[in-house]
């Protein structure tokens, strides 16, 4: 074991989990940084952290432009893999909290590789445009557009970072009872008017292939669920560093994260494809107890 790699092992496969959504891929990454550690002659190596960040950020970089076109051919909707939110150290600043947010994974997919990588390196780590731009190759006027691009995209759901973890915690409850009592005025209130549900199946189990959009629709969605499948297990969790909510339904497991802004749930998402759900703790927060059927 090399001890310098090691006392940055998490801080590295935070960085990767964030450029890429994907546990199983970042630690690929990270085991190749490693691997390339090895075969490096550190003497020459002056400031060790910034070496490996360095590597760790093109080789994810390289990871994700790849596998764009993978996601892409993916059947149903892509969504990252949740993760345990203590996975890769305590989460010092807001933005590192904001950067490993649920909802905060699922719209960086929508940025270009270089504007993602710029905004995680900016943000979460708080590396100044010339170490970024060494890093990636670029010019720093240019990595300076990527990340005003980036800052400007995600600022519009900026609500979403005003919840409280207590504030989410409690939504999320009052939306299982809503769902348990069959309480169609409650979920209306909950729900954004602009509410969209994904489902990630991956293929590999039954999962709606294209989300479900509006708050009418996300309801029947919700409604048709409490009447079809027989709920087996319920609970709040933790996901990526926010309450979410673990369940297991028809004999199938499901881990559904949210994003939440000003007191409303604006996106749901189910996380269903069972390759996904190996890294994510089920422990309870707390066990709300529907009276009825409920599908999270």
């Amino acid at each position: 074991m090399d001890e310098t790699f090691e006392e940055h092992r998490r801080l590295l496969l935070g960085l990767a989990y964030r450029l890429l959504g994907s546990m199983w891929d970042a630690e690929d990454v990270v085991q190749e940084a490693f691997l390339r550690w090895l075969r490096t002659d550190r003497s020459q190596i002056r400031e060790p952290r910034s070496y490996l960040v360095t590597v760790v950020s093109r080789l994810a970089l390289d990871q994700l432009r790849s596998a764009r076109a993978t996601r892409e051919a993916y059947t149903g909707p892509w969504l990252p893999e949740p993760v345990d939110g203590q996975a890769f150290g305590p989460l010092e600043t807001a933005e590192m909290r904001d950067t490993l947010s649920y909802a905060t994974l699922h719209m960086m997919e929508r940025l270009s590789p270089p504007e993602r990588a710029v905004f995680v390196l900016r943000e979460a780590f708080d590396l100044p445009y010339d170490q970024v731009a060494e890093i990636l190759g670029s010019p720093a006027a240019t990595c300076r557009q990527w990340h005003h691009r980036a800052v400007a995209y995600l600022a519009r759901d900026s609500e979403r970072f005003t919840a409280e973890p207590s504030d989410h915690a409690e939504l999320l409850t009052r939306f299982l009872a809503a769902a348990a009592d069959g309480d169609l005025a409650a979920l209306t209130e909950l729900l954004a008017e602009d509410a969209i549900a994904y489902n990630d199946g991956g293929g590999k189990v039954r999962a709606a292939l294209r989300p479900i959009t509006g708050r009418d629709d996300v309801l029947a969605f919700v409604t048709g669920l409490l009447s079809r499948y027989p709920l087996q297990e319920v609970h709040l969790t933790q996901a990526n560093g926010e309450p979410a909510i673990w369940t297991v339904i028809g004999g199938q497991r499901q881990l559904a994260a949210f994003d939440v802004r000003a007191g409303r749930i604006h996106a749901i998402f189910g996380v269903l494809n069972p390759d996904k759900l190996t890294r994510i703790r089920t422990t309870a927060c707390s066990s709300p107890r529907p009276r009825h059927r409920t599908p999270w």
